[in-house]
């Protein structure tokens, strides 16, 4: 069962696979026929969550919910516009040596504030970014709609990974997620990225007017040299 029950909206985590590698996931899932015509697709060094079909382009449904670099292993996980500019953040973080801390993401979600829905759908947002010594370090956060972004240093032991959703899991009634709790976990025993999706994805079967809310999941799951990383996708 999803931790944050049947309705997370949008979720992601960060975290270790079970050998210690760092892992990410990431889930879409929606209530309308719109927002589940949507599909996530390998595209470079990333993966985009786009139309089904001959859909038009939105700018809160479509976007780049995956950025990583294998020359350092940084990788970035969101829900909308937000990703390239926290990608591009802790990478030049990496490339000029400084430290890497929560509060360049909270910056940038403050910055692209709640989503303009009738819902104020949250900003969320994880990073897999490194020390200057080369340790990993991850963070999460969330931007509700009103209140100061809100992130998490998180420090997951080998099987675990953390996260937040915009949403804390009613189908009928959505409100945002609630980080007053801290973030939510999930554990995962599997080895490889597609397992991981598939893993996210199964455990977030719910039906809202008949139809299974579930759109996509993503997993990655960094090699062992540190830095390359290999990305799976599951589509409903």
């Amino acid at each position: 069962m999803n931790p944050n029950g049947p309705y997370p909206g949008r979720q992601l985590f960060v975290g270790l696979a079970l050998n210690g590698s760092p892992a990410v996931a990431y889930l879409v899932t929606g209530r309308s026929p719109a927002s589940r015509q949507r599909k996530a697709t390998p595209l470079g060094s990333g993966i985009v969550i786009g139309p089904v079909g001959n859909q038009s382009y939105d700018p809160l449904r479509h976007y780049t919910g995956v950025k990583y670099d294998n020359s350092n292993g940084i990788i970035v996980v969101s829900n909308g516009i937000q990703t390239e500019a926290i990608f591009e953040t802790y990478r030049l973080l990496c490339n000029t040596s400084s430290s890497p801390s929560k509060d360049f993401m909270e910056k940038i979600l403050d910055g692209a504030q709640a989503e303009p829905d009738s819902l104020h759908t949250p900003r969320i947002a994880g990073v897999m970014a490194k020390t200057a010594d080369g340790v990993p370090v991850f963070f999460a956060g969330i931007k509700r709609h009103g209140v100061p972004a809100e992130g998490f240093a998180i420090e997951p032991e080998a099987g675990t990974l953390f996260g937040v959703s915009t949403y804390k899991g009613s189908l009928e009634n959505p409100e945002p997620f609630d980080p007053s709790a801290g973030p939510a976990k999930i554990e995962f025993k599997g080895k490889s990225a597609i397992e991981l999706a598939e893993h996210l994805f199964e455990i977030s079967k719910a039906d809202y007017n008949g139809d299974d809310i579930r759109v996509c999941a993503v997993g990655g799951i960094c090699s062992d040299d540190g830095h390359t990383w290999q990305v799976a996708t599951r589509n409903r």
